[in-house]
């Protein structure tokens, strides 16, 4: 009997567990289409970025007032600003027509981290065709004014706001530095999350000793790097009423099983897919497929969570213990 890969994240029905997560190959029809056809169960379609939205407006708003003091009768023949089509216009035409020729579930994203007028894009991109929005949140305090109380109440505006807008499931993308992540994610499910992407990557600057100046670099995920969100998701598993992704340092096709394992509902995957190619995504269904058959699960709904926080016989492994368990074990190898 062939094993149920299928699972539901965020109310969508999914028919397997692998989701594409916002890269350039989610930009793109050719490279989405090639996703589907190995076995993606749905695709995040790349940000909408705050700055980017921002700064076309700004850039409209200047022309505008160019022509105004140019012209006396330009005020009857420029468009009001807030009826301008602005360049994020060809993002959502293009995220539209992608989602006609998929039979995948698309996602949206949207990437910021302050409240305002950027917000109502949310809607538009619901409007576009998305099944569900992500809202990658992506903000680093530096103002030691700000607790982190302050912190937490900024996302919680910022999800309210684009929640109001909103009849589609939304997600959260937010990152592990929360010094309670259980009540804030209890927080933000509150407040109208349906899922929680764990773990955003903050891009980190380099300093260029040439030019001394930071540098923006990006470096693809390390395996390494799943380490974090399986904790994590395995202790909020049952505490939260949302589905968990899991993200960063998917690179395999254990990588998949241990954030089943652990809780996940999903399992979102960028760097590899960049590395090896879309069809890398068949080769990891057959194998997910095979070792839940020499387990002899019955479908991905019974591996799920069977190793959270709740079903492990000392909890205490996702705590400190396994701290001193490491040490004692590299001490010995020395």
């Amino acid at each position: 009997m062939s094993v149920d890969l299928s699972t539901t994240y965020c109310g969508l029905k999914l028919k397997n567990p692998l989701v594409a997560s916002a890269s350039p190959l989610t930009g793109k029809l050719e490279t989405l289409q090639q996703l589907e056809e190995a076995g993606a169960s749905a695709a995040v379609w790349p940000s909408l970025f705050e700055e980017q939205i921002e700064h076309e407006a700004m850039e409209v708003a200047r022309l505008y007032d160019q022509a105004t003091d140019s012209f006396a009768e330009s005020l009857s023949f420029l468009p009001a600003l807030d009826d301008y089509r602005i360049g994020p216009g060809l993002y959502l035409e293009q995220m539209e027509e992608a989602k006609k020729k998929l039979s995948i579930p698309l996602i949206g994203s949207l990437n910021g981290a302050s409240k305002g007028g950027w917000v109502r894009y949310a809607k538009m991109i619901q409007d576009a065709g998305a099944d569900a929005l992500e809202l990658n949140i992506y903000f680093i305090p530096t103002d030691p004014e700000m607790s982190g109380a302050d912190v937490e109440d900024q996302y919680l505006e910022l999800v309210a706001s684009v929640k109001e807008s909103l009849s589609i499931p939304l997600a959260v993308k937010m990152g592990p530095y929360f010094s309670g992540l259980p009540r804030f994610a209890t927080q933000l499910v509150n407040a109208g999350v349906e899922g929680l992407v764990l773990f955003n990557r903050f891009l980190e600057p380099d300093v260029d000793l040439e030019a001394l100046e930071f540098r923006p670099t990006l470096q693809l995920s390390t395996r390494n790097e799943l380490r974090l969100p399986l904790r994590w998701i395995a202790i909020l598993r049952d505490q939260v009423d949302a589905s968990l992704a899991a993200t960063s340092g998917v690179h395999f096709t254990e990588d998949v099983i241990k954030a089943l394992l652990v809780g996940a509902d999903a399992v979102m995957m960028a760097s590899v897919l960049l590395q090896r190619g879309p069809s890398y995504l068949k080769q990891m269904l057959q194998e997910m497929q095979s070792w839940l058959e020499e387990k002899e699960y019955e479908s991905v709904e019974q591996l799920k969570g069977s190793m959270s926080r709740i079903h492990c016989s000392d909890p205490s492994e996702l705590e400190r213990s396994n701290y001193m368990k490491a040490l004692i074990s590299y001490t010995d190898k020395v």
